[in-house]
């Protein structure tokens, strides 16, 4: 490689981490301005928690789509389209005189926001070599970790202008990012485009936004009432109809699935074995991450501290999170993907019965957030993306990668019931806490005696090199 192939290399993973960074601050710098929020558009706690819903939302439901689109009109044209989108999201929010178009551009933000990351990673596998692939990702798989941190402060900075500027602030940095996607991103794309698969999107999408409807509102529902009144509320909701739609819908999927030339999502790729295993540790991984919704309401409950001591508790597990993506990154170029999984869920799986068994000790904690958080990096930064860059076909990169991202979200919203109905279970207290840890840590343990199944370092080789044969051939 020259000097000047890898200074544009480096090039293109500034504007990929920029991109991606500037996605991932916007959820944590919400936060601080829901208060102005409520007050400029008169709106109460429960419409101002839309602000999220809205976003994860179309976060969720957009992502095979512009995942598979990236496949098909090439990294370039889908990366700047999907900052494009984020910006003008966030000029509809900041131009908007009611809050329904608020929650319109949050919508558009959230769309295009979900398309940067699966898109990033696609571009590492297309314009990285092999052995600088983990480096790439375990740097922008930092991102999350580092947004966590900066956010609030971030926010709290803009606050003092108004709220307006917690998203006027993007359109500087997506105009920069479309001036240098398009000189730098590869413009690769489909030879012979196939008709596209709308029958299949549309099915998806009305899956996954009613499971993530259904979902969050069972978590809300868990959140306000105890188990014992929880089956009256749903009974006097929506949320049943839209669980049974999204279970419906599923038989219809795969049979589009099976037809069609172009499939949003090739159900073949899960016959390899590799895949279909990263795509369960992908959905562990988002399980394992929906425990940190609860750690705050923990310590709280087993140490009595204010709920703003309890976030800064989250500190040291924020900043693990942080060291354990690059880290595990560099770890991957070196001994392959085997090992890295199985310390990332063998750290998960430990820290989380550590926690669930001692959950009233300090030290315990403060073990449990060093050990979480490095795994959680290391399963979320780079090591599952990794797998799937050597596994899959690069036609199919960017659609496996989104893929990856939707098994997270699911993983991340059925956490969030699951373990809201434990904890109610035993009370929400302390021992309802623990149960819900040591639920996930026994999940995350069978994942890790799974992860064994994983290709050992030599196999990721000999794949890598049959890909490459094939592709010489061709």
């Amino acid at each position: 490689m020259t000097r000047n192939e890898e200074r544009t290399r480096n090039r293109i993973l500034l504007v990929l981490f920029v991109g991606v960074l500037m996605a991932a601050l916007d959820i944590a710098i919400v936060g601080p301005a829901l208060p102005a929020l409520r007050e400029h558009f008169g709106i109460d706690a429960r419409a101002a928690s839309w602000m999220f819903v809205v976003y994860v939302l179309c976060n969720l439901v957009g992502t095979p789509f512009i995942a598979k689109l990236s496949d098909r009109l090439g990294r370039r044209t889908l990366y700047t389209a999907c900052v494009a989108l984020f910006g003008l999201g966030s000029l509809i929010v900041v131009a908007a005189p009611t809050y329904a178009l608020v929650l319109a551009g949050r919508a558009i933000q959230g769309l295009g926001a979900r398309g940067i990351f699966p898109v990033a990673s696609a571009v590492i596998g297309d314009t990285f070599p092999p052995e600088k692939r983990g480096s790439a990702l375990g740097l922008i798989g930092a991102v999350f970790g580092i947004a966590f941190l900066i956010g609030p402060i971030i926010g709290g900075v803009l606050l003092l202008l108004g709220w307006q500027w917690l998203f006027l602030i993007n359109l500087p940095i997506a105009l920069a990012l479309i001036g240098f996607g398009v000189k730098l991103l590869p413009a690769i794309r489909a030879a012979t485009p196939r008709p596209f698969d709308w029958g299949g999107t549309v099915v998806l999408g009305v899956i996954l936004a009613s499971l993530a409807v259904a979902l969050s509102d069972l978590a809300y529902l868990l959140d306000e009432a105890s188990v014992s009144g929880l089956v009256n509320a749903i009974s006097a909701s929506s949320t049943w109809f839209l669980l049974v739609l999204a279970l419906a819908l599923i038989p219809l999927f795969l049979q589009i699935e099976r037809r069609a030339d172009d499939p949003v999502l090739d159900l073949n790729l899960f016959r390899n074995w590799q895949i279909a295993l990263a795509g369960a540790l992908s959905f562990g991984a988002g399980l394992s991450e929906a425990v940190t919704l609860f750690v705050p309401s923990l310590l709280v409950a087993a140490f009595g501290v204010t709920p703003s001591t309890a976030s800064f508790m989250l500190v040291p597990m924020v900043l693990a999170m942080a060291v354990g993506s690059p880290l595990s990154g560099r770890m991957l170029d070196r001994i392959g993907s085997k090992i890295v999984v199985l310390t990332g869920t063998a750290l998960i799986a430990t820290g989380l019965l550590l926690e669930g068994m001692l959950a009233t000790s300090l030290v315990a904690f403060y073990g449990f957030a060093a050990l979480f958080g490095i795994g959680i990096g290391v399963l979320l930064g780079a090591s599952l993306r990794y797998i799937l860059l050597n596994e899959a076909p690069a036609a199919e990169r960017g659609a496996t990668q989104g893929v990856l991202t939707v098994f997270i979200s699911i993983g991340q919203l059925i956490g969030a019931v699951v373990l809201g109905a434990v904890a109610a279970a035993r009370g929400s207290d302390v021992g309802g806490y623990a149960a819900a840890f040591l639920v996930v840590g026994v999940v995350m343990l069978a994942l890790f005696i799974a992860s064994f199944g994983l290709k050992s370092r030599a196999e990721e080789l000999a794949t890598r090199q049959q890909w490459q044969s094939g592709a010489s051939a061709a």
